[in-house]
């Protein structure tokens, strides 16, 4: 099943079951040859040994594919695997995105440009937008060492309804709030991902960064603006070190069958 926009994305989070993990010494082959089967098939898939006791090994899959999604998670249960924690979500574009009369409006108000040179400047900025928006809903994942995800929903509290406002304002408060995640780029990788009507929580949002504390840093940050302080609802987050599949199954006590030879 393929998805008319946009590609599937889960992030699936496991214990480990123990005694069936000393029963299957080649625990780790079946995580590895279904992460390589995806792969193979054109999906990605991160694989995280997960910091503190909510989860031991966590799986982020994404693709066009929602069925191959969903056979890869029944793959990795061959595995001595105890399913904790999952959301389902897909890709998408922003509706609050700058479009192209905005970045005229701007470049004409704040920079006084016009006449040719304005032509050419949003001509780079098409090219630019272009590209941004491709990754938004076909993005490709970098290994960076360290990984969060947090589903989140906005508020629809009697004082502070977030879809009472008028478009505009939300677009507004939007346009402060990516501003934000704009000054940590080559820092943290944001993968913002819809979940309306296909999970609990309305968002997605997976961080990666090499520098732990960045994870941080990003999320403190943006506790401050109002799209968050105001209007936000969170979920659990789950932090994790991306690994190799190998390494991470051996950090999580998973058998690669090796220590038998």
């Amino acid at each position: 099943m393929i998805p008319s926009v946009g590609w599937g994305v889960l992030h699936l989070y496991y214990r480990v079951d123990r005694e069936r993990a000393e029963r299957d010494a080649g625990a780790a082959k079946h995580v590895r040859d279904a992460v390589a089967a995806l792969e193979a098939d054109g999906h990605q898939a991160l694989v995280l040994a997960m910091l503190g006791h909510k989860a031991d090994l966590g799986v982020i899959a994404l693709g066009p594919d929602l069925a191959r999604l969903q056979r890869f998670q029944n793959e990795l249960l061959a595995a001595p695997l105890i399913p904790e924690y999952s959301y389902v979500s897909l890709t998408e574009q922003s509706e609050y995105g700058a479009t192209e009369d905005d970045e005229r409006a701007r470049l004409t108000r704040e920079e006084g440009v016009s006449g040719e040179e304005l032509e050419s400047r949003l001509a780079v900025w098409r090219d630019r937008i272009e590209h941004y928006r491709e990754n938004r809903v076909h993005p490709n994942l970098p290994a960076k060492r360290s990984c969060c995800f947090y589903p989140m929903s906005k508020r629809r509290a009697t004082d502070a309804n977030w879809f009472e406002l008028p478009f505009d304002e939300r677009k507004d408060l939007m346009a402060g709030h990516a501003r934000v995640g704009r000054t940590y780029a080559g820092r943290v990788v944001q993968l913002i991902t819809g979940s309306t009507g296909i999970d609990d929580w309305e968002w997605g949002v997976t961080l990666l960064a090499d520098d732990p504390a960045a994870l941080k840093e990003i999320v403190y940050e943006m506790r401050f603006d109002p799209v968050s302080a105001r209007y936000a609802e969170f979920g659990p987050f789950f932090t994790g070190l991306v690994l190799d599949p190998a390494d991470a199954c051996a950090r999580v006590g998973l058998g690669s069958g090796d220590e038998a030879r």
